[in-house]
Formats: structure tokens, C-alpha cells, sequence
């Protein structure tokens, strides 16, 4: 199967972003939106809770390893049936999902769902490159669709919560399956193909010539340390800020929203800094950011452990260094893979996905989470060592750009 030819894309950068935004959103909530309600589906399901939490650990898998798969296939036949495809198979599954009554079936299901959402994401960040690759704007879209991703593990959540009080947990997939549904309809209309192949076989070098770039490599770890800062910043926050600082569920939301406020504007402004600065200064400069954070988050914990301002003011700065990595990295890792955009977009995100989660999730669970030290401890040794790698790479190279 091969896709039609381009066809020009009449959208603006804004009109854009709107139509790009949902499809990934809706992957990013199918992972977050049901985690308040996984004791009660438990008891629905007749098994115990980690069966039921088996489903996350699931989703999380597909949505990495299906990319591998989905990536290639939008090289060979287009970005734009494979959106479809991934919409399709996420609605559907989406509803089963609501109508599953015993384990097995819920599982098959969240496997289905996991598999849309990984071709869909493979397809939006593909689209990106296709459209936006070497240019200033590709930054800041870059910037908007991983600030927008980075909030719906804060806001995913509240939303489960609030259409559980309401309607029920078999809501939450019902309003997934109807958003999907709605999305796919305007794809129908809007998505012109942005990638005409020419060789419609998906051969092996190409599979694994990402790999095979130490550039790309370090833009992967580059961004992977940006998302492990964010991953780990938003585990222990609820600790240190509610069970340590004693504040409110609403003054934490609040407070916790002004850190994606803080990278949602950083993206708007690395769309006109990074073609000044350059896609491997602009990265140095968000790894210095998250070791400034460390450094203030060190000295608050010493000088100021109770005070509000001293865990938020280091966080800023930390979501500022997310941002701007969220914003270029992607960009710039896949520069060089203009005719296997779609294998590269799936490698990049597989890998650095896996990086921050690994790296994260140690982090956080060998330090207290009531502290500060988690977040320090990240930003001064995985950023640090970006820092290192970048001189090391620039002093035998004399790369500068």
C-alpha cells in the first residue's frame, strides 16, 4: 500500500498545532485520565489491584515498542493512514474498553487502544518534521506539543476524578473513545499527506540508521534528561508540597499549574531564540538550567526547607531547561533523517521515553520523596553529564551548531 501523493498543506502553524494537539493528548490521557479509579475497577473486574495496574504497565510498553513498528510504516505508505488507522483502532478499543467485563477482555482491549495511541503519536511528531524540519517554527511546535504533554500527568488525573464522581470510571473511556472519534472526522477532512515515498520497502539500514549517529544520540539523552527532570519533579512534588508543606489538593494544582504555565511560555520564546543560538547551544543552555535548578534546590533544602518560593522558584527554572530540551532535541536528533523521518520520530521518542523513565523512577525512589534531594540529585548528574558529552564531542569534532 502506498500513500497518495503530497498535496499542500493550507493549514497555518496555529490552525496547525489545534488539530495536532488532540490526537496526542488523547494518547498522553488514555495513560493518565483512569488512575484514580483502578481500586474500583479492580472490584468491578473481580481481580486484584495489581492485575488492573498490569494495564498501565501495558500501555506504557506498547505506546514505546509500538512506535518501532508504526514509524517504519509511515515511511513506507504515509503519515496520514497511519493516523487514521491509529484513530480508528483507539476509538474502538476505547469503547470496548467501557463494555469489558472480565480481565482478558479489558486487557485485549488496553493492548488495542496502547497500539492506536502509539501509531498516532508516531504520526503527529512525523507530520512535525515533515513540515516544520530545519526550520525556526519547528522548534516552538516542537515546544508546544511536549509543554502540552507534560501537563496532562498533572491534569489526566483530575480529569479521571471528576467524570468518575459523575458518570462512572466506564465514562473515562467512553469521553476518550468520543474525543478519538470527533478527531478522526476532522483528520478525514483536514490531514493532507505530508510524505510521498519513494521506496516503498522498509529495509533494515534504514530501520537502524538512527542508531548508528552519535548526534542523534545525544539528543536523545539531552532530551531524555529534560522529561526524567519533569518525570521526577512531578512524582515528588505532591510530597514535599502537601505532605511536608501541608497545602490544600487546590493550592497545589494551582501552584503545580504555574510550572506548565512556565514551559508552555518558554516554548513560545525558544520558536525565535533557538535559530540565533542553534539547536546544540540552545540544548546546553536547558541542561544549564536544570544544574542551576539543583544547585538552588540543594540550597533550599540546607537554608530554607519549609519555605513555599524555595521548591517553586528552582522548579520554574527546571521547567524553563524542559522546555527549551522538549523544544530542540527532537528537532534537531531528527535533522538528518529527512527520508526515514517516521523510523527516526519512533526511535527518538521509544529511547528518550525509556531514558527519562528509568533514570526518573530510580532517582525517586532511592531518595526521599518529601524532599527536595530526588529533583537535585537529577539535575545536577544527568544534565551535568550532557554538559561533559557536548564539550567532548565539540573538542574532536569541532562541531559548534
Amino acid at each position: 500500500m502506498r500513500s497518495s501523493p503530497t498535496t499542500p498543506w493550507r493549514l497555518s502553524q496555529t490552525a496547525t498545532v489545534l488539530m495536532l494537539v488532540p490526537f496526542n493528548l488523547l494518547a498522553a490521557l488514555g495513560m493518565d485520565m483512569y488512575l484514580p479509579v483502578v481500586p474500583g475497577m479492580a472490584q468491578v473486574l473481580r481481580v486484584d489491584a495489581a492485575t488492573v495496574q498490569l494495564t498501565l504497565t501495558l500501555y506504557l510498553v506498547m505506546l514505546g515498542a509500538g512506535q518501532l513498528i508504526f514509524g517504519p510504516l509511515s515511511d513506507r505508505w504515509g503519515r496520514r493512514p497511519v493516523l487514521l488507522a491509529g484513530a480508528f483502532v483507539f476509538s474502538i478499543a476505547s469503547f470496548g474498553l467501557a463494555m469489558a467485563a472480565s480481565p482478558a477482555g479489558f486487557l485485549a482491549w488496553r493492548f488495542a487502544q496502547a497500539c492506536g495511541a502509539a501509531a498516532c503519536m508516531v504520526a503527529v511528531f512525523a507530520t512535525v518534521r515533515d513540515l516544520y524540519g530545519g526550520r525556526p517554527e519547528g522548534s516552538a511546535v516542537y515546544g508546544m506539543l511536549g509543554a502540552m504533554l507534560a501537563v496532562m500527568p498533572a491534569a489526566g488525573p483530575l480529569l479521571g476524578a471528576l467524570v468518575d464522581a459523575w458518570f462512572g470510571w466506564r465514562a473515562i473511556f467512553i469521553a476518550l473513545g468520543i474525543g478519538m472519534s470527533a478527531m478522526l472526522f476532522v483528520a478525514l477532512r483536514q490531514w493532507r499527506e505530508t510524505h510521498n515515498p519513494g521506496d516503498t520497502s522498509v529495509q533494515s539500514t534504514r530501520l537502524l540508521q538512527p542508531l548508528r549517529s552519535g548526534r542523534f544520540w545525544w539528543y536523545v539523552v539531552g532530551y531524555g534528561a529534560g522529561m526524567g527532570a519533569f518525570f521526577v519533579c512531578f512524582s515528588t512534588s505532591p510530597w514535599l508540597m502537601m505532605e511536608r508543606m501541608q497545602l490544600s489538593q487546590i493550592a497545589f494544582s494551582t501552584l503545580f499549574a504555574t510550572i506548565a504555565i512556565t514551559m508552555i511560555l518558554a516554548s513560545r520564546i525558544i520558536g525565535s531564540l533557538a535559530p540565533r543560538w542553534g539547536m546544540r547551544r540552545s540544548l546546553e543552555r536547558a541542561m544549564a538550567c536544570l544544574l542551576v535548578a539543583g544547585v538552588l534546590l540543594v540550597l533550599a533544602e540546607i537554608l530554607a526547607p519549609e519555605a513555599l518560593l524555595s521548591a517553586l522558584v528552582p522548579m520554574w527554572i527546571a521547567g524553563f531547561g524542559i522546555a527549551v530540551a522538549n523544544a530542540v532535541a527532537p528537532n534537531a536528533a531528527m535533522r538528518d533523517f529527512d527520508q526515514a523521518a517516521g523510523t527516526a520520530t519512533a526511535w527518538f521518542f521509544c529511547l528518550g521515553g525509556a531514558f527519562s523513565g528509568i533514570t526518573g523512577t530510580l532517582v525517586a525512589a532511592v531518595l526521599p520523596m518529601d524532599t527536595r534531594w530526588p529533583l537535585a540529585a537529577y539535575c545536577l548528574t544527568l544534565p551535568l553529564l550532557v554538559l561533559i558529552s557536548s564539550l567532548t564531542i565539540g573538542l574532536r569534532t569541532g562541531y559548534r551548531r
